[in-house]
């Protein structure tokens, strides 16, 4: 009998049946036996019981896994405020990848412990702590936010595990030119590009297609969004154009005159704002409210390409130009996206969620290739093992395109994509259609 593959979510239990999460509640109304014969299991397989003939040499220990105990895997993602969607999103992935091996692994059902990361570094390391705690997490999925994952890594990283993100993209996680990152971690690794050069490319077609030559930033003070503002200063800079105002607010801030009346004072003709929700939701809408915004150009990024900034902002993002990952395209991403929606009974609200499915099925393939089978049926996965397999994947065909993880931990190709809104009727999907400008595709005209 197999153990159905679980969940927590904010501290309640859930059942994987039939391809869809189910309340504990279901268990244990009128289900007292069904209990019984679930707990018997754990209890009748003597589950730590290890094989003795077998001698671990992973530098950083083994994960030992008796017959039909689950295989743990933590789970580190935005599930609350207005950034909960993208998070919601990544877990989708994760759900989806699952479902691709009938819910398990190496014939082991799989529990995911999953934590609520908020969108903050104090968020990913209050959460990490939660996973890191139990001896038999075997890897992380996330995070959302790459301010919580620069304290979730450095815990995660300490405790010998490895960690993939489907949704981080700050340079400073990995590397800046070809050189180690601040943040950067051994054992962190992301199927999200890293955005080096998003800011670069935002800066190119401002100066050269849009012959703006004055432009000023706000970026939220995380390393996020201030690693897109620094690249874009950088790159217009050199181009020839002036930074006439770099500006920062802070997380959950909701006035934001003061902040816009200054770029209006710097003479700005373009403000860069890559922020996430609700601030950047703010500064679009209090520039609706500022008569001389009609002469200065709006730019973001890939934070916003979410269905709920689109429904919240509606018409006042005409015009609107975005700077976010390639929109990836083909048979296999509309037979994932056909069974996303026949999952979850609606279309995907971003395309993130396919690079967490990557990131997943990167981790389940590297726990795959390096588990070790013993005689009576135990499993020992080397967390070291895991790691080294993740550094020399090559030539993974993931559903974002092909994957290779480099000595930084970036696995997926740098492409970007300036998208502009004309039609809010269009929704998610003609945004992401509109395409301005790409990157590096579009340099070679440069």
């Amino acid at each position: 009998m197999r153990v159905p593959l679980s969940t927590t979510i904010k501290n309640k239990k859930l059942y994987f049946l039939n391809g869809n999460y189910t309340n504990v509640a279901f268990f244990v109304t009128g289900a007292i036996p069904t209990i019984l014969i679930f707990l018997a299991m754990f209890g009748a397989t003597g589950c730590d019981q290890p094989d003795n003939s077998f001698t671990c040499m992973d530098d950083l220990g083994c994960i030992h896994i008796s017959p039909q105990e689950p295989l743990n895997i933590g789970v580190l993602q935005a599930l609350s405020g207005d950034v909960g969607p993208l998070g919601k999103e990544q877990v989708r992935g994760i759900e989806l990848a699952l479902a691709e091996r009938s819910g398990n692994i190496l014939g082991h059902p799989v529990n995911l412990q999953i934590e609520d990361t908020g969108c903050s570094s104090e968020g990913g390391a209050n959460a990490v702590l939660k996973i890191i705690a139990d001896p038999k997490i075997i890897g992380i999925l996330g995070t959302t936010c790459s301010s919580a994952a620069a304290s979730a890594a450095k815990a995660m990283s300490t405790a010998g595990l490895s960690m993939i993100s489907g949704n981080n993209s700050a340079p400073f996680l990995t590397s800046i030119g070809g050189q180690k990152a601040p943040f950067w971690q051994k054992g962190y690794f992301r199927t999200a590009p890293n955005e080096e050069n998003a800011g670069k490319t935002a800066a190119i077609y401002a100066f050269k297609k849009l012959n703006i030559h004055k432009a000023a930033t706000i970026n939220d003070g995380d390393i996020y969004s201030k690693g897109l503002t620094d690249g874009f200063e950088a790159a217009f800079i050199e181009l020839g154009g002036e930074i006439t105002l770099t500006a920062s607010i802070s997380k959950g801030d909701d006035e934001m005159e003061p902040v816009l009346t200054a770029v209006i004072n710097s003479d700005a003709h373009l403000l860069f704002f890559p922020l996430f929700q609700p601030e950047g939701n703010h500064i679009l809408l209090h520039t609706k409210k500022l008569a001389a915004f009609k002469n200065i150009t709006l730019m973001s990024d890939g934070a916003l390409l979410e269905h709920s900034f689109l429904e919240a902002v509606s018409d006042k993002a005409i015009g609107m130009y975005f700077i976010g990952p390639s929109y990836h395209k083909g048979k296999g991403v509309d037979i994932l996206n056909n069974k996303y929606e026949l999952k979850y009974k609606k279309p995907p609200s971003a395309s993130y969620y396919q690079s967490s499915f990557d990131a997943a099925n990167l981790l389940f393939q590297a726990i795959e290739d390096v588990a070790q089978h013993t005689s009576n049926g135990s499993l020992y996965i080397g967390r070291q093992a895991i790691r080294d397999a993740l550094y020399t994947t090559k030539n993974f065909n993931g559903i974002t395109g092909w994957l290779e993880c480099d000595n930084f931990g970036d696995c997926a190709v740098p492409r970007f994509h300036i998208l502009r809104m004309d039609n809010p009727k269009l929704g998610l999907k003609g945004l992401l259609n509109n395409i301005m400008f790409s990157y590096p595709e579009d340099l070679k005209e440069q």
